[in-house]
């Protein structure tokens, strides 16, 4: 099992950015897909960024050429940069992991995922 937790958070006005971050412990070694997700309340939990087995990266269309993943510090999945921020963006936004086996994994739906951490609260000002 892999344990995680987001960090990066915050409060910023519109057009500003965040970087958030995701300290990983536990079975690190194993195999994994990973993923950001987000939140707003009422609304479905929905992919921002993945990054699957072959190291590809798919964004939400949503947040497509103003996010970025970037890697961590070791044992840290990749962090989530975050510009261009818009009060739409705002939401409790998750690191998330699904455990992989075979020749390739994705995990770019809620559904899919194995690990979850707590969350980190996100809100964008206009």
């Amino acid at each position: 099992q892999v344990q995680l937790a987001e960090s990066g958070g915050g409060s910023v006005q519109a057009g500003g950015s965040l970087r958030l971050s995701c300290a990983a412990s536990g079975d690190t070694y194993s195999r994994y897909c990973m993923a950001w997700f987000r939140q707003s309340p009422g609304k479905e939990r929905e992919m921002v960024a993945v990054v699957d087995t072959d190291g590809g990266v798919t964004f939400a269309d949503s947040v497509e050429g103003r996010f970025n993943i970037s890697k961590g510090n070791a044992k840290n999945f990749p962090d989530l940069q975050m510009t261009s921020l818009k009060p739409e963006d705002s939401g409790m936004y998750y690191c998330a992991a699904r455990s992989c086996s075979g020749d390739y994994c994705y995990c770019g739906h809620y559904s899919g995922i194995d690990y979850w951490g707590k969350g980190t609260q996100v809100t964008i000002t206009s």
